[in-house]
């Protein structure tokens, strides 16, 4: 990915993609890569994908220090950004991974000097979704058809049926991850710069350069950000579950945005 020279330059800034289940961070990142400007943010650190990326970059996981500073440079785009995504669940067994391999701080760092000596100049971006009822019908679907993101050749491994308890748990989940990244945010003193689904899906292209600015990045001049590749899974099943779900619990239509 880059070559030698490529693996040898330092990144200007990082960033990370802070997510949880089907806020709309798909959408998020792909966009931000295909402006070939923003590194390619992937879930470089899910453990489950770490061999994966490892093995693409000529690196190797099992050193998990050498990974996370090799996997920077690798996969970072021309104008020495890196991205990546991270989704609170496995947050707090990144972290420790990160201390425990001692090359980013010693025992008395805090969580932010040691994520900032893994990734120079760390910018925080929050993707969040308005719409709490939709993101939990978004995750129950996915969680039944296995169809995390519609791609091509990827098909469904179950059927969808509308399962107003399993919708609930899904609302009760979604409202304890975003209570985890509060908590994590308030513990690091950082506030995120945060993008709503809602509005990227309004405005994609000025929701994008939102984020470009934030982070400092400059598209060449006369760059337009084309339409998002990443194709949205709602459909009219989605809006008959809703319709259902909120009949069954009126109390949450007020608080829906």
């Amino acid at each position: 990915m880059g070559g030698f020279f490529h693996n040898l330059r330092h990144p200007r800034r990082c960033y990370v993609v802070c997510a949880i289940a089907r806020s709309g961070s798909n959408l998020l990142t792909d966009g931000l890569h295909m402006t070939r400007r923003a590194g390619r943010p992937k879930q470089f650190f899910l453990p489950s994908r770490e061999a994966y990326y490892a093995a693409k970059s000529g690196l190797d996981s099992r050193d998990f220090a050498a990974y996370v500073r090799g996997i920077i440079p690798a996969t970072a785009t021309s104008n020495e950004v890196f991205g990546f995504k991270l989704m609170v669940w496995y947050l707090k067994d990144f972290l420790r991974r990160l201390r425990e391999t001692k090359a980013f701080g010693d025992e008395s760092a805090r969580d932010l000097e040691i994520l900032r000596n893994a990734f120079p100049r760390l910018e925080f971006i929050q993707i969040v979704r308005r719409n709490k009822v939709r993101q939990a019908i978004s995750r129950a679907r996915a969680g039944q058809t296995g169809l995390w993101k519609l791609c091509n050749g990827k098909q469904a491994t179950g059927k969808p049926s509308f399962d107003p308890a399993l919708i609930n748990n899904c609302l009760t989940e979604a409202a304890v991850h975003d209570e985890m990244w509060k908590d994590f945010f308030h513990s690091i003193e950082v506030e995120p710069f945060r993008v709503e689904y809602e509005q990227l899906c309004e405005d994609y292209e000025n929701t994008l350069r939102s984020v470009l600015d934030y982070l400092r990045i400059a598209l060449p001049r006369g760059t337009r950000i084309g339409p998002p590749r990443t194709i949205r899974q709602a459909d009219e099943i989605s809006v008959e579950w809703e319709k259902r779900f909120l009949a069954l619990h009126p109390q949450l239509q007020p608080a829906l945005w």
